[in-house]
């Protein structure tokens, strides 16, 4: 019965950035999340569900959770003053902090404060992401250049996900960990060392819906998910929840692979790049699979904007291999995609 402090006091020397400035930024985020837990838990004996009656900088009607999560992330990292900026889904611009203490914090955050938020009123599981960066710039108020880093620069990422149980799954760069929360005393326990996703996988993850725009290399891998072929375990199931977070956890314990690709009528997708799907990304690399936007590696693209979008897949090797493989077929121009 390891608790996450514990765990990470015992492995400081895998973790290079496991100082105690970092340990605080990890804390801050935990107690967050203990009361956005509480809140989810109670939704439907209390006046938290619903919208919120206003729209975020992405055009998404805003939950009264979004915004209750979106505060209490905010107010527990700048009550830590290890961060000095952060980038959340929620707000248009980059929160920065007017105090000395905070001006000097090491870090910088970018977060979903509640992925699935549109699934909270039928009880299926949502979740928190969010990306842990060093500053480039050396004092003051963070800046965009702070954020705007690639995702190869992460140096923690995770996720907390709201369901049956709830559970903090993150990386430092030395292998994927998991922690479930105890109610009983308030803790995260390691539950899951050394999280790895299966090299093959049976599920697939996408939006059928928006088939008829899918470009003809998603169209062919749903083709190949779905032919009957035993040699290689195929037809694949398909699973579909709505929240990134439980599509991907529920396939990093399984194997499978989640897209979220570009389509003819919304090319660059859907998912963001900095609080989306560069977090993921970095713990799908981290369990042993890959992420991509079907051409490029996804850790590698040079964000230029807070709430940029690109497409996304992402889960067991393999299978992301063979839908790059498809969708290499046609060029990347065609898709509308700039690889340089």
């Amino acid at each position: 019965m390891k608790t996450l402090i514990e765990f990470i006091n015992d492995t400081q020397s895998d973790f290079p950035y496991a100082t105690g400035e970092f340990t605080r930024v990890l804390n801050d985020l935990t107690i967050a999340a203990k009361i956005v837990n509480r809140e989810i838990n109670k939704a439907g004996l209390a006046d938290i569900n619903g919208y919120f009656g206003e729209t975020n900088v992405q055009g998404e009607d805003q939950k009264k959770l979004d915004v209750f999560a979106n505060n209490h992330f905010i107010a527990a990292l700048k009550h830590g003053g290890m961060v000095c900026a952060i980038a959340s889904e929620e707000n248009e611009g980059l929160i920065t902090y007017d105090n000395a203490y905070s001006q000097k914090g090491k870090y910088v955050v970018t977060m979903d404060p509640l992925d699935g938020s549109s699934n909270i009123e039928v009880n299926v599981p949502i979740g928190t992401i969010f990306s842990i960066y060093r500053r480039v710039s050396e004092s003051g108020p963070g800046t965009l250049t702070d954020v705007l880093q690639p995702g190869n620069k992460q140096v923690a990422a995770g996720y907390i996900i709201y369901g049956s149980s709830t559970m903090l799954v993150y990386t430092t760069g030395n292998g994927v960990n998991g922690f479930t929360y105890d109610p009983s005393v308030g803790l995260f326990i390691l539950s899951h060392p050394n999280m790895k996703i299966p090299e093959n996988g049976c599920i697939y993850s996408i939006n059928e819906a928006n088939y008829i725009y899918f470009h003809k290399g998603v169209k062919e891998y749903i083709a190949y998910c779905q032919e009957d072929d035993p040699s290689t375990d195929r037809p694949y199931t398909t699973r579909y929840i709505g929240s990134l977070v439980a599509d991907f956890h529920r396939n990093l314990i399984r194997g499978g692979i989640y897209i979220y690709p570009g389509t003819f009528k919304n090319p660059v997708g859907k998912l963001r790049l900095l609080y989306e799907c560069n977090p993921i990304a970095y713990l799908a690399e981290q369990a042993g699979g890959i992420a991509s936007d079907g051409f490029r590696r996804i850790l590698d693209i040079k964000p230029t904007e807070l709430h940029q979008r690109v497409p996304f897949f992402v889960g067991s090797t393999n299978m992301v291999l063979k839908a790059q493989e498809l969708m290499k077929v046609h060029s990347a121009k065609e898709v509308g995609i700039v690889t340089e």
